[in-house]
């Protein structure tokens, strides 16, 4: 006994939340999805696809690195 209340209140904070939620930004979300330059950026990916030798020679640890034999 007692429970209809507070049963109310649940159903109501529960179509609150499922209908009534934030608004999606849809112009931030399709320039996500579209992967804009900004966010390459930011992800440490600057698109140039020089040759790996350059990576090689500012790696701290390439001294270390021993070719595979073929």
């Amino acid at each position: 006994m007692g429970r209809g209340r507070a049963k109310a209140k649940q159903t109501k904070v529960a179509r609150e939340l499922k209908y009534g939620g934030p608004q999606t930004d849809l112009d931030r979300l399709q320039a996500e999805l579209a992967g804009s330059a900004g966010n390459n950026a930011a992800a440490g990916r600057t698109g140039d696809t020089d040759d790996s030798s350059d990576a090689l020679e500012d790696d701290p640890y390439a001294k270390y690195y021993d070719e595979p034999a073929d």
